[in-house]
């Protein structure tokens, strides 16, 4: 408890509490919620959240606009943001009256709550409306004193994820917090009480409910996979999240492979793996000081999605999975635009992950020494992805095993020497030469419209000028004339014949 007096004491932001006891000596203030869970299990933590009991809703209002910055955007549900003057924390600090929340439907709904505000409602009705024991802790600022009704300091000491009251009705009232208390295990390595764990299983499938916005969704499925992939992996295996969710992942399972590559196992055990080897310190050898973020996790989980697609027995007896990295990136497109796992702070586009599954195997079957430097370069040295996908390539090579248990790691370590070597001899982005024409100047010059065809002339010209074969812009002009001016005028010509 001394810690949670310790955080708040020092923080410099917080000290309008004074003034505001010393003004209202009615009053009284409590941290409640995430930030007193998380000072009290030593996490680091900036989410204040307030209640604030015994001034009215508009005395209150008029005294927070007195010290700084006050968005009414919550004024409905009696929480006020609140940025002080001068505050050095990032984001505004909710201020809540304490109130109750009411499902008017008992259907899940995200926003289906009628809310009741009493500025003079006891701390402990506020607070057993909340989702799971541990969230519902407030601290008495004016006593010192933690307020604790339904045991979340003895779960939090367990290690319990325990609902508030019935768990059916705290989930029908709503169904985002099936999710988040999956998240806060994983986040927490935490285990479920009996009923409630029942209960997320039994009711699991209500994640699929249009009244629950996918963006929260999203939001849960991405902080828990932030948190922690491999134990995201098993939770949202065992709970039924996959099944409901992505039900495209469990075709992985039993999904057989050839042994002589493949000794690890089916599909799914070679992506739980592959997930472990991001985590690694073979990885962390690899890319130092590099943490693996969501859209690199979820290329790897998602990397082999197209295999139970295009498994086939060829006559030798020989397992083949022809074209399953393009069919696994459009099946990963498809899923991240379902959940909208682009509406999470950005963390997530939907065709980096097409691009990075499309071309995990880029150098499988192929030495990247063999690769020209413009081929290397457009793969590998890509500003945005070429390391997330050379990451890639290590997790999914580090999770493919021979017969005797060896990662077939030869052509990853042959891409990492071929970068270093490159880097070596000056040929990162920032030293090679400039672009001497984009797409537009070539669809200008050869009276193209935009399509594939810009991107492979593109490709070329970049290839040509790597080779020291151009170095102007007059030059590039001309190469685009003698490669392609004939060829576009005959095709022109055949058309319109």
């Amino acid at each position: 408890m001394e810690n949670i007096a310790q955080t708040i004491a020092k923080e410099t932001s917080l000290g309008y509490f004074a003034k505001l006891f010393k003004k209202f000596p009615q009053a009284k203030a409590y941290l409640v919620g995430g930030m007193v869970r998380d000072i009290i299990l030593g996490r680091p933590s900036k989410d204040y959240d307030f209640v604030i009991s015994g001034v009215k809703p508009a005395t209150l209002e008029k005294f927070l606009k007195s010290l700084g910055r006050v968005d009414l955007v919550g004024k409905t549900f009696g929480v006020f943001k609140f940025q002080p003057k001068d505050s050095v924390l990032g984001e505004p600090i909710d201020i809540a009256l304490p109130r109750t929340e009411h499902s008017l439907y008992l259907a899940g709904g995200y926003r289906e709550f009628a809310v009741k505000t009493d500025y003079q409602m006891p701390i402990e009705e506020d607070l057993l409306r909340r989702d799971f024991t541990i969230n519902a802790l407030a601290w008495d600022l004016k006593r010192k004193k933690l307020i604790d009704p339904t045991g979340g300091l003895s779960d939090l000491a367990a290690g319990i994820i325990r609902a508030v009251g019935q768990t059916e009705k705290r989930f029908q009232e709503d169904y985002s917090r099936i999710l988040r208390g999956l998240r806060l295990a994983i986040q927490l390595r935490f285990t479920f009480e009996s009923k409630t764990w029942q209960a997320t299983k039994a009711m699991i499938g209500f994640l699929n409910n249009s009244k629950l916005p996918r963006e929260i969704v999203a939001r849960e499925l991405l902080k828990s996979f932030e948190a922690d992939a491999v134990r995201a992996f098993d939770v949202f295996e065992l709970s039924g999240v996959f099944r409901t969710l992505i039900p495209e992942l469990l075709h992985l399972k039993d999904c057989q492979q050839g042994p002589e590559y493949h000794s690890e196992g089916d599909v799914w055990t070679h992506t739980r793996l592959a997930l472990e080897r991001l985590f690694s310190p073979m990885f962390h050898k690899h890319f130092p000081g590099v943490k693996p973020d969501l859209e690199l996790i979820l290329a790897t989980l998602f990397h082999d999605l197209g295999k139970p697609y295009t498994r086939k027995l060829r006559l030798n007896h020989h397992l083949s999975f022809y074209g399953h990295e393009q069919v696994g990136g459009e099946l990963a497109f498809d899923i991240a635009e379902r959940l909208r796992l682009s509406s999470y702070q950005g963390k997530v586009d939907s065709s980096h992950l097409a691009w990075l599954i499309h071309y995990h195997l880029i150098i499988t079957h192929t030495s990247p020494i063999k690769f020209n430097r413009a081929t290397f370069e457009k793969y590998f040295l890509e500003p945005t992805l070429g390391q997330k996908l050379l990451q890639l390539i290590f997790a999914d090579q580090a999770a493919s095993l021979s017969m005797e248990g060896e990662p077939s790691l030869k052509n990853f370590y042959d891409a990492v020497e071929l970068t270093k070597e490159i880097k070596r001899l000056g040929y990162e982005k920032k030293k090679q030469p400039k672009i001497l024409l984009n797409g537009r100047d070539i669809m200008s010059r050869l009276k193209l419209k935009p399509g594939p065809l810009i991107g492979e002339i593109i490709h070329q010209l970049r290839a040509t000028q790597l080779r020291g074969k151009i170095r102007t812009k007059k030059q590039a002009l001309g190469f685009l004339d003698r490669q392609y001016g004939n060829k576009i005028y005959s095709r022109k010509k055949r058309r319109t014949a």
